[in-house]
């Protein structure tokens, strides 16, 4: 078996987030993610098993930094729930910030990977939902959040519009900026959600 060498593995990662992005995962091809990446099509086998494989590590990386930084940001004691919020819509922003085909694949391509079973990704989606409804849950027991809030329903709505949002701005770039898009969001929670 042949040593692996270099950083391939995040080469081929990053080409295969401008594939997707491009062409949907469906209509991607290995040889495509290796010719964009500088590689042979038989080094990509060296990392990943299909492409399948390929998009279930770009989500683990994406999920497992978001778990991370939320899990973080939840043990903090010196800011408040609405802050703990504004931090975390800024963590979103700023992880496709520099990277509009990141924002698309995380729109589009999710569901071609979400009946994996055993993958990480799903994992570290649940704990960093987990740890935001404990983050607004905070909020409520603190009279911080106003306590008629369905903190399941907040969270669709929340995740939803970013998302939609993202894949909006990864489009069209020069209709809105995404600092708009950011700062619109916490207006619309701050006028909404504060007791």
């Amino acid at each position: 078996m042949r040593i692996k060498e270099g950083n391939k593995e995040a080469d081929i990662l990053d080409a295969a987030i401008k594939i997707f992005a491009k062409n949907g995962f469906h209509n991607a091809k290995i040889y495509k993610i290796a010719d964009s990446a500088g590689i042979a099509t038989g080094s990509v086998y060296l990392y990943f098993k299909n492409k399948e494989a390929i998009l279930n590590k770009i989500f683990e990386n994406l999920w497992g930094q978001l778990y991370m930084a939320i899990s973080e940001l939840k043990q903090r004691n010196d800011v408040n729930s609405i802050d703990k919020i504004d931090q975390l819509i800024d963590l979103f922003f700023n992880i496709f910030y520099n990277k509009p085909e990141l924002a698309i694949v995380f729109v589009n391509e999710q569901i071609n990977v979400s009946h994996v079973k055993d993958c990480k990704w799903l994992k570290y989606n649940e704990l960093f939902i987990k740890d935001g409804e404990n983050i607004l849950a905070d909020g409520v027991n603190k009279g911080i959040i106003n306590p008629i809030i369905n903190i399941k329903a907040f969270r669709y709505f929340l995740l939803g519009g970013i998302r939609y949002m993202l894949d909006s701005w990864a489009k069209d770039r020069k209709g809105i900026s995404i600092n708009t898009l950011r700062q619109n969001v916490k207006l619309i929670i701050h006028k909404g959600i504060l007791n």
